[in-house]
C-alpha cells in the first residue's frame, strides 16, 4: 500500500490600488528555503484548520492584514514546486485598501511591503506564476463584477475610476462610453462634495452604492464592462 506524504499549504494574493497602481502584498521569508525572497504570504494548513481558516490566519500573522473575504483562486500542485516535500498550495486572492491597514511583518516574514505589479522582485517558489493567474482572474471579474471598488476609497472622482480601469486591463477606455455605461447602470450616488482634479475646474465625488447593486443582482441585473 503506497503512503502518500503530500503537505497542504494555503497562499494568499492580496491586490491593493495605491498612487493610481496596482499593487501586491509580498513577505521576505524569514527561513528556508528561499531565505531573504519575496513570497505571497501563506503557510501550511494546521491539522484543525479548515482551508479558509488557515489563509485568514497566515494573511494576519504574517502581513497583520485581516479580511473579511478570500477568494480561492486555484490549486498549484507540481511535484517539484517546494524543495523540501510535496507540498500542495491552495491559492486564494483578496482586494483591499491599502490605506485601511498598517501592515506589520510576524512570525515566518522578515518584511513586509507593497509592491507594484509592473516592479516586482523576484518570487520564490512558483509565487510567481500563482500571481499571472491571480491577475487574469482580476482582469476577467472586473468586466462582469464591480469589484473594481472594492480598491477604490469609499467617497472617488469618477476620473479615478477610469485609471483604476485603464490600469488593470492595460488597455485604453473610451472615457465617454464608460462614463455613460457606468452612470447607465444606477449604481453610483453622485455627492455635492467636490475635488479639483488640477487645473480644470472642481468635480464631484461618486460613492458606490452597494446595497442598491445587490439587490439590483438578486433581480437579475447583470454588471458587463467589455
Amino acid at each position: 500500500m503506497i503512503q502518500q506524504q503530500i503537505k497542504v499549504a494555503v497562499d494568499a494574493v492580496v491586490f491593493g490600488y495605491k498612487d493610481k497602481q496596482l499593487n501586491v502584498l509580498l513577505i521576505k521569508r524569514k527561513v528556508a528555503p528561499f531565505k531573504n525572497s519575496w513570497a505571497l504570504p501563506g503557510g501550511l494548513v494546521l491539522e484543525h484548520e479548515s482551508l479558509e481558516e488557515a489563509v485568514v490566519r497566515e494573511l494576519h500573522e504574517e502581513t497583520n492584514v485581516k479580511v473579511n473575504y478570500l477568494e480561492q483562486l486555484y490549486s498549484f500542485g507540481k511535484p517539484d514546486r517546494d524543495p523540501r516535500n510535496r507540498v500542495v498550495s491552495i491559492t486564494y486572492f483578496a482586494l483591499v485598501k491599502p490605506e485601511n491597514y498598517e501592515i506589520k511583518a510576524d512570525t515566518d516574514a522578515e518584511d513586509v511591503a507593497w509592491f507594484t505589479i509592473d516592479r516586482l522582485p523576484e518570487l520564490a517558489f512558483d509565487h510567481l506564476h500563482i500571481l499571472e493567474i491571480a491577475k487574469k482572474r482580476l482582469k476577467n471579474k472586473l468586466t462582469y463584477e464591480p469589484i473594481g471598488f472594492d480598491l477604490l476609497a469609499d467617497k472617488f472622482l469618477f476620473s479615478d475610476l477610469e485609471k483604476l480601469y485603464t490600469t488593470i486591463l492595460e488597455k485604453s477606455i473610451d472615457r465617454r462610453n464608460f462614463r455613460k455605461k457606468i452612470l447607465s447602470f444606477n449604481i453610483l450616488k453622485e455627492l455635492e462634495e467636490k475635488v479639483s482634479e488640477g487645473r480644470g475646474r472642481p468635480a464631484n465625488l461618486f460613492q458606490f452604492k452597494k446595497k442598491e447593486y445587490f439587490k439590483l443582482k438578486e433581480e437579475g441585473f447583470l454588471f458587463d464592462i467589455k
